[in-house]
């Protein structure tokens, strides 16, 4: 078999065994590689109904069939589990070296299931699993184990991922930080693997990956890494994704002291050109990568002197404009912070935003905090937060719930500031004056994110009005989901969209796999994934009413500056989601039609006929 292993690697912790799945062409050819394979193997693999937390929530790490190979920009893997947030699909991506070296260890995923007594870790060596106990590293931080596993095993060249100590606790928003700078960071994976007592998984491989068409792979291959280092990506090189800062900035659709305001007076100081001129050390790509986006920020001097850690754009707004801060430096430890106790640094952000809201509006006083005063603005109870949060200590343990439990708990009416989709934060585009981004998030079948759909490209581009809720729409984000599903499957970065679209998707996975795909049979494929993850959702009992978006976006217009007086009208919203039902083929409850699951060959997971589970989240 070309592009793929054909081997899934089944894991099971309680019983400290191992089996490997054969996944056969069929199976491939329909999935095509790390979501649809991701989401079709939850759905196998997982008791319906559970508690995301509970053994029976299996992990899964899959890559794609660019994985490993001349492809540039492929070396990112896929995790997936039953949500700690949204109760719902969980699915985050990485990129980095670690899903190369699980395809070249000799298979396209890994699937953990339930739960060891103990603190381990595991260590995959071709095709040799072994259970390593974790006992001297729980605790530590995920850098701090990287290098112990290292060093213990002997292998500076072993890649690792790892939670930290917000994994270990349970932090609901919990990440997994792989080769020390990146992260699956949404929707709280790695509570899912804290809960399994799993620190880490330790890879090293040798399997060739072999391909379909060498010499006409590689001619195309030169040909897109020329293009990958052109006008078309220079954004990504030169300042990286903190480049957005001033631009949502101008455009007032910078979510700022948690959707309070569009617009930061501060964001020159806390921008790419501030945080590029003051602190990047160095700039670095991920395997096979031609772009090299992974910006380097070091601070040399003062009291945060040592702190270097890799800075992007939600991170940098969410633990930054959205908090109401404008000091660089402390955002810079901010980070590394979140990288350090292995959470999600956008979900942090939010959380302590809202806290800092419920702090001014009285509804938490010095009593809940322990003396803490947050504020918006106020750098040092950002920082005591997160250790808070992390460690789940005092005010720290309501918070790492996240916002719509913690809201849910905390009550006095501060539901109206928990925001949030689908129990997941929200992320740094103000969707109020962003109405196509607006409908994205409010269906994302991973609660509020960006990366689902990228539809905030169609707004801020000028290719429709932002301002204006239209039934276009509804098709515009159907395909965006469908294409974004393209990129992720296929594990390429989506940095390489405006060089590699569908049409050279589909040449290169001819070359690489050796299998005949059109792009409308790519594009047919994201929609059967699309409709799978629904189905997913469905059956662990999503309704129509959890396809929203948090109150204040529908209440609350923006206050100043060029987007000032936009909202989200309720019946805008209606309008909206009705029309992506249709061009789904889904019915007014966000139900597939029968006549839709038979056209993609998923009949067989009718919700008509499948029983629904909901518990509380």
């Amino acid at each position: 078999m070309y592009g793929y292993q054909g081997r899934l690697l089944i894991v099971d912790l309680s019983k400290r065994k191992d089996r490997t799945l054969e996944l056969d062409e069929a199976f491939i050819k329909k999935w095509l590689g790390a979501t649809g394979f991701g989401i079709r193997l939850l759905y196998e693999l997982q008791d319906p109904g559970l508690d995301p937390l509970s053994p029976g929530n299996p992990l899964i790490f899959v890559t794609g069939p660019f994985a490993g190979t001349m492809v540039p920009c492929s070396p990112r893997f896929g995790v997936f589990a039953k949500s700690p947030q949204s109760w719902l699909l969980g699915e985050a991506y990485a990129s980095g070296f670690w899903g190369t070296e699980l395809k070249k260890a000799g298979y396209d995923g890994l699937a953990v299931l339930g739960a060891s007594e103990r603190p381990v870790y595991l260590y995959l060596e071709d095709g040799d699993v072994r259970f390593m106990d974790a006992a001297h590293l729980w605790g530590e931080t995920t850098w701090r184990t990287e290098e112990a596993i290292r060093k213990d095993l002997g292998d500076h060249e072993i890649k690792i991922a790892s939670i930290g100590p917000a994994g270990e606790n349970l932090v609901r928003f919990a990440c997994i930080i792989n080769d020390r700078y990146r992260a699956a960071g949404r929707t709280g994976l790695g509570a899912v693997m804290g809960s399994k007592r799993l620190k880490a998984i330790a890879v090293v491989g040798s399997q060739p990956i072999a391909v379909a068409k060498p010499e006409e792979l590689e001619d195309r291959c030169l040909e897109l890494y020329r293009r990958l280092q052109g006008p078309g990506t220079s954004k990504y090189r030169m300042l990286g994704t903190v480049a957005n800062v001033l631009v949502l900035n101008a455009a007032g659709c910078m979510p700022t002291r948690n959707y309070r305001d569009a617009l930061f007076e501060g964001a020159y100081r806390v921008s790419g050109e501030a945080l590029n001129e003051a602190f990047v050390s160095k700039v670095q790509a991920c395997s096979a990568c031609p772009m090299r986006c992974e910006h380097i920020a070091t601070i040399q001097k003062g009291r945060f002197k040592g702190t270097s850690v890799r800075v992007e754009y939600e991170p940098l707004w969410a633990l930054g404009p959205y908090c109401g801060i404008e000091d660089l430096e402390a955002i810079v430890k901010a980070i590394e912070l979140c990288d350090l106790y292995g959470m999600d640094a956008v979900s942090s952000g939010v959380s302590i935003a809202f806290a800092m809201e419920c702090s001014e509006r009285g509804i938490l006083t010095k009593l809940d905090t322990g003396g803490l005063e947050p504020t918006f603005g106020d750098a040092e109870s950002l920082l005591a937060l997160l250790e808070a949060i992390a460690f789940r200590k005092g005010i720290g343990s309501l918070l790492a719930e996240g916002v719509r439990r913690a809201s849910k708990i905390l009550g006095r009416g501060s539901e109206v500031f928990a925001m949030h989709v689908k129990g997941v934060e929200m992320t740094g585009y103000d969707v109020r004056s962003l109405k196509t981004c607006a409908l994205g998030y409010a269906i994302s079948r991973r609660g509020a994110h960006h990366q689902t759909h990228g539809a905030y490209s169609l707004d801020l581009s000028g290719k429709v009005d932002r301002f204006k809720a239209e039934k276009e729409r509804g098709k515009l984000v159907k395909d965006l989901e469908d294409l974004y599903i393209l990129y992720d499957s296929l594990t390429l970065c989506k940095f390489t969209r405006s060089i590699i679209g569908v049409e050279e998707m589909a040449e290169l996975y001819y070359l690489v796999t050796g299998f005949r795909k059109s792009p409308l049979d790519l594009l047919r494929t994201a929609e059967r994934i699309s409709n799978m993850a629904r189905l997913y959702n469905l059956r662990e009992g999503l309704t129509r009413s959890d396809d929203a978006l948090p109150p204040r976006i529908m209440k609350d217009p923006v206050p100043n500056g060029p987007a000032k007086g936009s909202l989200v009208k309720p019946e805008e919203l209606e309008l909206l989601i009705g029309a992506y039902y249709e061009a789904r083929g889904w019915d007014g409850e966000g139900i597939p039609k029968p006549e839709k699951l038979l056209e993609l060959e998923l009949e067989d997971y009718d919700p008509r006929l499948i029983a629904r589970t909901r518990m509380e989240a």
